[in-house]
């Protein structure tokens, strides 16, 4: 019976560091401007992750567990002949790939690093594909090509909200006594929004690969890998939190409330289409677009750079991890 729990325990540091390092995104902007307590951000964050994880996870996981790989290498009934050896070979595969993408997404959490747990796990997988020569390359650019739009679709979404919000300020004239308690429950709904669209997009990153190998149910995964995203804003999330709220460009109260929204639609609509990606990336986007309507000589380009780095050598990262550890479980003793 232990055995059996010990296959999942790449998945939960997996859902541990997405949860310290991803859901903290959520409300870092709104805990920096000093418009939410940070404690009630984080258990705030916690029930709406588990509540978007298993209400709106499905998309994500059928993504990854179904259609990045071809399933004649994964999938436990392709080799007729001897099942349980197709068997072992993808939970193999299927723990190799958890551990892999958890040990580059907790290292990187340490470091305080801001990074994408979408593209530790999709590199870890696409890397143990390419082993096993079961990579779909269609679905892997689709997946890439939302990277890449993630960033670019907050940015978007910053010029749309950030217009239409300042000129209905405008209209109305709120006096300071009423402008900051309304702002505050604002970032607080808005926040909540934006973990509901983390668990809803990003559970998949931490229990899809079991599904797609028979040993978690979908329901299964989704409670599972909410329970243990949940922990990781619980535990570690203060640390990372800072960084994309006050490194890139300091945010008041409005433009925090911007960025928030921002991001949240932007991996809500990620979520809908099925393709985990970041709410780093997208916070990040977020907060770009408002350094640009401030002016860019507000962004402070070392952070940034600093994060693109990141972002780039995280799918690597993951993919080398995993085909290391793969090596490692494929070695066999030969006595002499």
């Amino acid at each position: 019976m232990f055995t059996h729990y010990i296959q999942y325990l790449g998945s939960v540091f997996m859902g541990w560091g997405l949860g310290a390092n991803d859901s903290a995104n959520v409300f870092g902007t709104a805990v920096s401007s000093r418009m939410v307590n940070y404690r009630l951000a984080i258990v705030l964050t916690a029930a709406f992750v588990i509540l978007g994880a298993v209400m709106d996870g499905d998309a994500g996981i059928r993504t990854l567990s179904k259609d990045l790989r071809n399933d004649t290498a994964f999938d436990s009934t392709a080799t007729k002949a001897d099942p349980d050896k197709a068997h072992r070979k993808a939970l193999k595969a299927a723990i190799v790939i958890s551990f892999a993408g958890a040990f580059a997404v907790v290292l990187l959490t340490i470091l305080k690093m801001p990074i994408s747990t979408s593209q530790a796990v999709v590199g870890a997988i696409a890397g143990i594909a390419i082993l096993q020569h079961s990579l779909n390359i269609g679905s892997l650019l689709v997946i890439v090509a939302c990277w890449v739009g993630t960033p670019i679709g907050a940015m978007f979404f910053t010029f749309i909200f950030y217009f239409i919000f300042r000129t209905l300020i405008r209209k109305i004239k709120p006096s300071v006594f009423i402008y900051d308690p309304v702002m505050s429950i604002l970032l607080i709904v808005c926040g909540c929004y934006g973990a509901y669209a983390l668990g809803a997009n990003n559970v998949a990153n931490v229990a899809a690969i079991f599904v797609g190998h028979g040993m978690l149910t979908v329901e299964e995964a989704k409670i599972f890998g909410g329970i243990t995203i949940a922990i990781g804003v619980l535990t570690y999330a203060k640390p990372v939190m800072m960084t994309v709220g006050k490194s890139i460009v300091k945010l008041d109260a409005f433009s925090a409330l911007i960025c928030v929204l921002s991001q949240a639609v932007t991996v809500h609509c990620y979520a809908i289409i099925g393709v985990p990606v970041s709410t780093t990336q997208a916070v990040v986007g977020a907060v770009v677009g408002i350094g640009i309507i401030k002016g860019g000589q507000t962004i402070n380009y070392k952070t940034l750079s600093y994060i693109w780095i990141g972002w780039l050598a995280t799918p690597v990262a993951g993919a080398l991890i995993a085909v290391f550890f793969y090596f490692l479980a494929n070695l066999y003793y030969i006595p002499e």
